[in-house]
């Protein structure tokens, strides 16, 4: 092995060059600042269902942009094996691992993390990555609640760092390309759009706390959250449905469809007004006994689901939701979390609707139509998506890193937490059970203290989202 180089790199905001190669630096004050031929050293923070997207679109990024996943980080040390077998076949080099976030942030030979954590972890990540001197890759939605969100903002800006979240859509070809077609003027003057979540779940069920497995670090993972005592309903991928660790679908599949829509609509500012209801249906308010359960089928997540049977569940699994901006514009969003029809000219569960004053544009995937007036055959259409783009947002996040950029991340953080924003909003209105007046000057509710209260959380100390960044 070549002996580490030695190297002088300009700083990606003008100042003098840094030493960097054996020079040590504080947690404030390091910067990943690399040149265009250096290999960039990453850790995959989260490596359980989302996490094994980010791994296996890095490692196919090995060659083309020079990268190289140095570390694997997870509380649940269970899935060390599996995640490093994934990157040797891949890239033939064996990562290291480790369950303490913190250590891996120590790390001065990382240069980029990324983040698929429960959603309740995403904004002191990525705070203590950018202290850290880390550029970031956070999933989505950008945060838990508003507050911390805009300390990510700030935390991106206050240390210099490329902070881009994983609303993947932003750099679809096909889904550019549509937006184009709507700001151009495509179907007219837009005046409303809708998002599409309709995803039918089964009950993911209930079950007594118990002791969490010994290769669990159960107290690391509650982070930020109250404390409680462990209970695999409501640990992986069940963190979901709970309000203390996740958003319900509306803030899970959610964000993406609304950072399409608030995109479409060409939105840079929060709705003014908020009205959503919803609740639990389709799903048995009784627990059944022991011989009358359904049998437990595995899905995504690596969970058991149970038909119909009573669930833990808090969050709605039907949800509607209406946003009035400042000049009219409607957005409107839908979860259907049971049986139902499907919208669109080709019945999709999740997708997109634009409506303006000359026809209307579907967006579902990488595909879009364009229908003018009241005809039902398309007058524009997408193309076949290029192969191999599902690695693209992945691929922008580090060529903006190595031009020190930020304006070059398709879905920077500022992007992010606005479309962020929105479902955080429509969850306050469903939570308060009334329509809510929104300041985004100010990011507090007209005169209504108790949803005010709902913009953040309580935090369990250490794990404390800093005030001041």
């Amino acid at each position: 092995m070549t002996k580490r180089r030695e190297f002088i790199k300009k700083s990606a905001i003008g100042t003098a060059g840094i030493a960097i190669g054996g020079v040590g630096f504080s947690s404030g004050m390091y910067r990943s600042i690399l040149g265009a031929n250096d290999r960039i050293n990453l850790a995959v923070i989260g490596i359980r269902n989302q996490g094994s997207v980010h791994i296996n679109s890095l490692c196919s990024l090995k060659d083309s942009h020079n990268v190289f996943i140095k570390t694997l980080c997870d509380t649940d040390e269970l899935l060390f094996g599996s995640r490093i077998k994934m990157v040797s076949d891949k890239t033939g080099a064996k990562p290291q691992t480790e369950w303490d976030l913190y250590k891996v942030l120590d790390d001065k030979e990382i240069h980029a993390v990324t983040i698929a954590v429960p959603n309740h972890w995403h904004a002191l990540a990525t705070i203590l990555a950018c202290q850290a001197g880390k550029h970031v890759y956070v999933e989505k939605p950008a945060s838990h609640n508003i507050w911390e969100g805009r300390k990510m903002v700030e935390a991106a800006r206050k240390y210099n760092l490329r902070v881009q979240c994983g609303m993947n859509n932003r750099s679809s070809s096909n889904v550019r390309e549509a937006i184009k077609f709507i700001h151009d003027g495509g179907i007219g003057e837009l005046f409303a759009a809708r998002a599409l979540c309709y995803k039918a779940r089964d009950s993911y069920g209930m079950a007594k706390d118990s002791i969490p497995p010994a290769t669990f670090h159960f107290d690391r993972w509650l982070g930020p959250a109250p404390y409680r005592p462990y209970n695999e309903k409501r640990s992986h991928y069940c963190w979901h449905w709970y309000w203390d660790t996740g958003n319900g679908d509306t803030g899970n599949t959610g964000p993406h469809q609304l950072d399409i829509a608030r995109w479409g609509l060409n939105k840079n500012e929060h709705p003014v007004s908020i009205y959503s209801a919803g609740g639990i249906y389709g799903l048995d308010c009784y627990e059944k006994p022991a011989e009358a359960r359904t049998k437990g089928v595995m899905a995504y997540g690596g969970v058991e689901i149970y038909g119909k049977d009573k669930t833990f569940q808090e969050t709605p699994n039907t949800q509607t939701a209406t946003f009035k901006y400042n000049d009219g514009t409607l957005l409107e969003f839908e979860v259907r979390g049971r049986f139902t029809n499907n919208e669109g000219s080709k019945g999709q569960e999740v997708g997109n609707l634009f409506f303006g004053s000359e026809g209307w544009l579907e967006i579902y995937g990488d595909t879009w139509n364009a229908f003018r007036g009241r005809e039902r055959v398309p007058f524009a259409s997408s193309k076949e998506a290029p192969k191999g783009e599902e690695a693209n947002h992945y691929a922008n996040f580090i060529e903006a890193i190595r031009a020190g950029k930020s304006e070059l991340l398709n879905c920077e953080i500022n992007e992010g937490f606005y479309s962020t924003a929105i479902p955080h909003l429509a969850n306050i209105s469903y939570r308060t059970g009334r329509q809510l007046k929104f300041m985004g000057e100010y990011e507090k509710f007209v005169n209504d203290p108790e949803a005010d209260t709902l913009l953040s959380r309580v935090y369990r100390k250490p794990y404390v989202v800093p005030e001041v960044v």
